[in-house]
């Protein structure tokens, strides 16, 4: 397959759909370079995917960059740059490809990290708006476009509950950029 070929099938496994990792409760497993998840989200960037690459795997824990695929001679971009980058993510694998700016990321895909306290939201908050821009109910946007919801541990348990507490708690959810746990924690309880 040649490099050309494989851009363009690798474009076309970008993802639709959140991805969800999380920080605090990350379960380490065997992962080698022999061994690869059948499932991948392909993240297409204009350039800088290894150096945001190497930014995530330093912000989340049980992070780590698995290889570099560079750009040869006559490619589209310059020899030596970073073609794909292979990580994981908390244990999640990811590629980004650095595809040119035939495409841009949008909201419509989120990476979604489920924290267990507000220190690890408010840290990751500000690791990864740094540069980029805050949106509505835990949404942010990172400096390469990437779309983040940084979001409570507890936000699956919370919406899965009694319609009730589920509502008080979406509701005070919509009022927020940056989530608060204990305020949605309160709502969720009707204090």
């Amino acid at each position: 397959m040649t490099p050309m070929n494989f851009m363009h099938l690798a474009a076309a496994v970008v993802f639709a759909m959140p991805v969800v990792v999380s920080c605090a409760a990350a379960q380490s497993r065997e992962s080698s370079m022999t061994k690869f998840d059948n499932v991948v989200p392909c993240l297409w960037f204009q350039g800088d995917a290894e150096i945001a690459a190497r930014r995530y795997v330093e912000l989340i824990p049980n992070s780590r960059i698995l290889s570099i695929a560079r750009y040869g001679e006559g490619a589209h971009l310059p020899a030596g740059t970073e073609m794909l980058v292979q990580f994981e993510i908390a244990g999640t694998q990811f590629w980004l490809l650095n595809g040119g700016p035939q495409f841009k990321l949008s909201e419509a895909a989120s990476i979604v990290v489920r924290c267990e306290n507000q220190a690890e939201i408010d840290r990751l908050w500000s690791a990864l708006g740094e540069g980029g821009r805050e949106m509505a109910c835990g949404w942010l946007a990172d400096r390469w476009g990437v779309s983040w919801q940084i979001v409570p541990a507890k936000l699956d348990e919370w919406m899965a509950g009694p319609p009730e507490r589920s509502a008080r708690m979406m509701s005070a959810l919509l009022t927020m950029v940056k989530l608060d746990i204990d305020t949605l924690q309160r709502a969720y309880d009707g204090r």
